[in-house]
């Protein structure tokens, strides 16, 4: 019975250090270029700042982002989840073709080694994407079966079914194999083959035993779910504290029992809070039914934090990814039309939510980039940045460190007519036994109206905008906290 517990609580508890965690995702070929990278000369790299293509890469390296790390720290940030790093044809290289190599561009296992250690160093935590779903048509496998047909001995890594095979298909033409969205760019692993879940298995945990601190799994419900069952045991056993996070962009409670994941990149607050807080202003050209862009009420914003975390165990709430945007959808300043204030409500939201709030790189300097690939631009480093959003994010921090129970509890939010909220915490939000803390959130979103606040309040520990106390009205766009 010891021996069960021990395994049930290994598997199942939410990583110790994920409490404290303030991650920030990084597009590394667009955060920035160090310099550093002695293989990056003479390369035909796209100017630092143009605008972002599908194709041509910007030169971005991991030096760079060891160099970022102060700048990181001072922000409040102590986790990094890099998208992928693995040499690639593609700048966003989710089309891997050496899982064992950092590319050569970012400069190379050398440089991904000495940023692990660096940001270990700092008590830093960093997370890896693992596209282990499809390869890239330059795998090494994929290059064999193009190579030798039906007698390559790499055939059943993948599902064929069309000779030859036409990795570079007309329109209208069969490519001859299984890939991901019909991309022939992607061919699909055949997972029922063992040999191919022991090397992506071996790829998990060359990588883990080199000192990451867990995976971010792309399109992971395209991977049969016995796979991930085993992915998780191997690491878990490898490093317990390893988070694991999956790309489920809705309903992922078939993968949040305990057996596959610990959290999952939970789109649902995200888009959620930027519809609530735009207050009908918002930019809805981009259309994607997991990442619906459409006004909202309170009500609805309430019914649907409520429905969402209600879904899930506890331990795996604590667990999710809470984020606004990402590489993949509209920047949250380009869904919000350029509002600053809605921004801040938004990200104020982000902050107060059960799990680990997740801020896309550029979003504290007001980049604002439309659908892929916009969203992907080059951080303006030698520019001027909007400090003011730089450091309304790094005070969000601050508060974030200061009520620890954020992340285990959250907040219980109640609608005020359709702009305004209240949140109120039903438990000791220092985690202590010491003295019993609450805190109490009021927020309006409307542009033009003042929000009547039904309680006597007393001078806000965190304030948005404008209050009037002695009336008890909250001002347009505002919030306050109060403990």
């Amino acid at each position: 019975m010891q021996s069960e517990m021990n395994q049930k609580d290994l598997f199942d508890r939410p990583p110790e250090w994920l409490s404290k965690a303030v991650i920030y995702q990084i597009f590394p070929d667009r955060f920035r270029k160090s310099g550093l990278v002695e293989s990056q000369r003479y390369l035909n790299l796209q100017p630092w700042g143009s605008e972002p293509c599908q194709q041509g890469f910007h030169g971005g390296d991991l030096y760079g982002v060891i160099e970022a790390l102060d700048y990181l720290e001072e922000l409040g940030v102590n986790c990094i989840y890099l998208t992928p790093v693995f040499s690639s044809a593609a700048n966003h290289r989710y089309h891997t073709y050496d899982y064992l190599q950092v590319d050569p561009i970012l400069g190379g296992n050398c440089a991904l080694e000495n940023l692990i250690d660096e940001m270990h160093r700092r008590g830093m935590h960093i997370i890896l994407d693992g596209v282990f779903n499809h390869c890239s048509r330059g795998f090494w496998a994929f290059h064999n079966l193009l190579e030798n047909g039906k007698r390559s001995p790499y055939l059943e890594w993948f599902n064929v079914h069309k000779w030859p095979l036409n990795p570079y298909p007309k329109l209208g033409e069969d490519c001859g194999y299984s890939c991901w969205w019909n991309d022939p760019a992607l061919p699909k692993f055949n997972h029922d083959n063992p040999q191919v879940c022991e090397y992506l298995l071996s790829i998990s945990s060359y990588w883990l035993n080199k000192g990451i601190d867990g995976w971010r799994l792309d399109v992971p419900d395209e991977v049969p779910i016995g796979f991930w069952k085993r992915f998780r045991r191997e690491v878990k056993l490898i490093n317990s504290e390893a988070w694991i996070v999956g790309e489920i962009w809705g309903d992922a409670r078939d993968w949040l029992k305990g057996e596959h994941f610990d959290g999952v990149m939970n789109y649902r607050i995200g888009w959620s809070s930027l519809c609530w807080s735009a207050c009908e202003n918002l930019n809805d050209i981009y259309k994607n039914p997991h990442y619906p862009i459409e006004n909202i009420d309170s009500k609805a914003f309430v019914d649907i934090l409520k429905t969402t975390f209600s879904w899930y165990r506890p331990e795996a709430n604590q667990c999710q990814m809470n984020l606004l945007d990402s590489h993949d959808v509209p920047r949250s300043l380009n869904t919000l039309k350029g509002d600053l204030g809605s921004l801040k409500l938004a990200l104020f939201l982000l902050f107060l939510q059960v799990g680990a709030p997740c801020i896309y790189y550029g979003t504290e300097v007001g980049l604002s980039g439309g659908i892929e690939p916009l969203c992907r631009e080059p951080f303006p480093w030698d520019k001027k940045w909007n400090e003011h959003l730089r450091e309304f994010i790094k005070s969000l921090t601050v508060l974030r460190s200061t009520f620890p129970g954020i992340y285990k509890f959250g907040l219980e939010w109640t609608p005020i007519g359709k702009d305004g909220l209240v949140g109120k915490s039903t438990f000791d939000i220092n985690l202590t036994n010491e003295s019993q803390t609450s805190i109490l959130v009021f927020m309006n979103r409307s542009r033009k109206d003042w929000l009547q606040i039904p309680e006597h309040l007393t001078k806000p520990f965190f304030q948005i905008g404008s209050v009037d106390l002695s009336r008890r009205i909250l001002g347009p766009q505002s919030a306050i906290l109060i403990s």
